[in-house]
C-alpha cells in the first residue's frame, strides 16, 4: 500500500530536502559548508544574467546567508577546486563525483545526439577544424575561444559567434574540453580535461549508461525528498527513453518509495532518508533559476503559484517584471521582487513588489530584513522600493522602520 501525503506535508520534505528547514549557521561561512549546500542540491545552474547576481551565487545565499562570494569562485574555478562544469540541468556546475555519471551524455554529444542542432552541424560538417582547436589548446595550454583567433566572426544565428568558439562549445559538450577557470567578465577558459580535472576524476571507471541513470535519479532524489517521475526527469534532463525502466528498478531496489500525495495526479517518489519536519520556519529570497522552482510545473504543484521567467517577455507585457525573485516564507511564497542592483548608486533596486494572497502583515517586514541582507551581500548601501506593485508600500514603510 502507497504511503500518502498530505499537499503540506509533500511541501515540507522538499523544503527539507533543498536545505531549507535548518537556521542558517551562525557567524562566517567557510568553504566546507558552501561545498556540503552544493552536494546536497547535486546541480547549481549557471547562467550570466547579472542584473542582481549570476544566478549560481544566488542558491548558496539563500540558504546559507551572506557568505563571501569569492568562495564560490575559489570552489569552482580555483586551481583545486571540487566543483566542474557540464550540462547537466542546463549549464551546471556540479561536484567533482557526478562528472563520470555525465560521460554517457558526452557520448552521445560526440555522435551529434542530445544537444543543440548548431551544435551537432558543426560537428559533423566541420570535423577537421575542430580537432585544429583541440589541438591548439593541447599545444598552449588553457585559452579562451578570443584567444584562439581562429576563424571568422559569425553573423546572426548562435549569437554572432565565431568559428573558434563554435568548436570550443561543440568540445565542451563532448567532454574534449572542460572549464579550466572564468576570467574577466565572465569568460570561459577552456583546458583538457586532463590536465584541469583530478587525475582521480579523470582515471575513474565510465559507469554503464543504466548505472549512471540510476545515481543521478538518486541524486534528484535526495536533492527533491519527493518528487513525481516527470521532476526527477527534468533534475538533470534525462532523456525519456529508457528512464522508466531506471525508475522501476530504484523502486525494486528500495531507493525509492512510490507515493500518493493529495491533489497531484500522478505518482510520487520519496527518498526514503527524506526528512519529514512538522514546522520550516525558512526566509529566503529565490532566483527564478533556483533548484527549488526552476521546473515551473512543480513549483505550481508544491506552492500553488505560477511562476513565469519574464526575461524575454515584451516590457509592456510583463505582469511582475524583468528579474523576479520569490520570497519563501516559512514553507510559503508570499511575494515576488523584481530586483535591480545599481553598483554604481550602491542601491538595489525593488523595481516591482507584489504579494501573494496568503501574505501576512509580517511579510514586507520579513521581506525586508532579508533584502537588506541582500544588498549588504552584493555590497550596497542601500534597498530602494519604487513604486509598482501592490507591496510596495508596505514594503517601503518596513524598510523605513528597520
Amino acid at each position: 500500500m502507497k504511503d500518502t501525503l498530505t499537499p503540506a506535508e509533500a511541501r515540507r520534505i522538499a523544503l527539507a530536502a533543498q536545505g531549507f528547514a535548518q537556521p542558517r549557521p551562525e557567524g562566517g561561512i567557510g568553504k566546507r559548508q558552501l561545498l556540503k549546500t552544493i552536494e546536497r542540491l547535486g546541480v547549481v545552474q549557471i547562467d550570466s544574467v547579472n542584473v542582481v547576481s549570476r544566478t549560481h551565487y544566488l542558491p548558496a545565499f539563500s540558504r546559507l546567508g551572506a557568505y563571501p562570494r569569492p568562495l564560490l569562485e575559489e570552489i569552482a574555478w580555483g586551481r583545486k577546486r571540487p566543483l566542474f562544469e557540464y550540462w547537466a540541468h542546463e549549464a551546471s556546475l556540479l561536484p567533482l563525483s557526478a562528472q563520470p555519471l555525465l560521460r554517457w551524455r558526452m557520448a552521445d554529444a560526440h555522435d551529434g545526439v542530445g544537444t543543440w542542432k548548431g551544435i551537432a552541424r558543426f560537428l559533423r560538417e566541420r570535423r577537421d577544424f575542430v580537432d585544429r582547436v583541440l589541438s591548439e589548446i593541447g599545444e598552449r595550454g588553457p585559452l579562451s575561444a578570443s584567444e584562439l583567433e581562429m576563424g571568422h566572426k559569425g553573423e546572426g544565428g548562435w549569437w554572432g559567434w565565431s568559428d573558434a568558439k563554435r568548436a570550443v562549445e561543440c568540445l565542451f559538450w563532448t567532454g574534449e574540453l572542460t572549464t579550466a577557470t572564468r576570467r574577466g567578465t565572465f569568460e570561459r577558459v577552456y583546458g583538457l580535461p586532463e590536465k584541469v580535472l583530478p587525475a582521480a576524476v579523470v582515471d575513474a571507471p565510465t559507469p554503464p549508461r543504466e548505472d549512471a541513470w540510476r545515481e543521478l535519479i538518486r541524486i534528484s532524489a535526495r536533492a527533491m525528498g519527493v518528487a513525481t517521475a516527470k521532476d526527477l526527469r527534468d533534475y538533470f534532463r534525462l532523456p525519456v527513453e529508457g528512464f522508466r525502466d531506471r525508475l522501476a528498478e530504484l523502486v525494486e531496489a528500495g531507493d525509492l518509495v512510490p507515493v500518493t500525495v493529495k491533489g497531484w495526479r500522478e505518482t510520487a517518489y520519496l527518498d526514503p532518508a527524506a526528512r519529514r519536519p512538522r514546522r520550516v520556519e525558512a526566509h529566503a529570497l529565490l532566483s527564478p533559476f533556483d533548484n527549488l522552482i526552476w521546473f515551473r510545473e512543480r513549483t505550481e504543484r508544491i506552492f500553488g503559484v505560477k511562476v513565469r521567467l519574464e526575461i524575454y517577455t515584451p516590457a509592456h507585457k510583463r505582469t511582475h517584471g524583468y528579474y523576479v525573485l520569490p520570497f519563501l516564507e516559512g514553507d510559503a511564497l508570499t511575494a515576488r521582487v523584481d530586483l535591480k542592483a545599481d553598483r554604481k548608486a550602491g542601491d538595489l533596486i525593488v523595481q516591482a513588489s507584489h504579494a501573494e494572497p496568503w501574505a501576512g502583515e509580517a511579510t514586507p517586514i520579513a521581506l525586508a530584513e532579508e533584502l537588506k541582507l541582500m544588498a549588504g551581500w552584493l555590497g550596497l548601501e542601500r534597498v530602494r522600493v519604487e513604486g509598482r506593485g501592490d507591496l510596495a508600500a508596505p514594503l517601503a514603510a518596513a524598510l523605513a522602520h528597520s
